[in-house]
């Protein structure tokens, strides 16, 4: 069964308190996501491999540490999962970036995909997957369904708030794929959405309605 990892970290709960409140403006809400995407990226690849080789210093000759192994994707799903791709590019610029697009059908609430476009070496690289909210689950199954099925075989989800009902679901489509959450929530109303959660995060992202 897939980890849950829920980030205690002082200052990702600090700047999710604002990120949460209604006051807090298009701009401030940007920054502020851009920040913690940042933290939990930190955090996220902790578990990065290393490998030593030998370099000189002003000094002398020493033995130390670089990554190897596989390389990363960052895959946001569009369109909130934009607005966290800066700051994790902040600490893995070397880092490429693809794109899942998901709609929600009228008729079943099904998200249908439209759109993916990923890193050509998809084998040979460790993915994370971001959206701001992980609610029902659909969009991050569904989404991870469309890295799988053009070979990507190490995936990580991450997000700021989830709710309970949507991590038992991607647990239970996605047992490999662990999930790196900032904060999870009480439950999902009669709408689907996450309470007390932060409201639309593409729309306090964009600026829109």
């Amino acid at each position: 069964m897939a980890k849950v990892y829920v980030f205690d970290h002082p200052l990702i709960q600090h700047k999710l308190t604002y990120i949460r409140d209604k006051e807090t403006g298009t701009k401030d809400f940007r920054e502020l996501v851009d920040e913690v995407a940042t933290l939990m990226a930190f955090e996220i690849t902790r578990d990065m491999s290393l490998e030593e080789v030998e370099i000189e210093t002003p000094i002398g000759l020493m033995k130390s540490k670089v990554l190897s192994g596989k390389k990363i994707g960052i895959i946001p799903i569009l369109r909130a999962g934009i607005g966290m791709v800066d700051g994790i590019l902040k600490l893995i610029p070397a880092a490429k970036v693809g794109h899942v697009g998901l709609y929600r059908d009228p008729k079943t609430l099904q998200p249908i995909e439209y759109y993916v476009k990923l890193p050509s070496d998809v084998e040979e690289r460790d993915f994370i997957v971001i959206d701001p909210m992980l609610a029902t689950g659909g969009s991050a199954i569904e989404a991870i369904n469309s890295l799988k099925k053009r070979g990507a075989t190490h995936i990580k989800f991450m997000c700021l708030v989830a709710a309970p009902e949507g991590v038992k679901a991607l647990q239970d489509a996605h047992p490999d794929v662990d999930i790196y959450i900032a904060a999870l929530d009480e439950k999902l109303n009669d709408h689907g959405y996450i309470v007390p959660g932060l409201g639309d995060a593409g729309d306090r992202l964009f600026g829109t309605k």
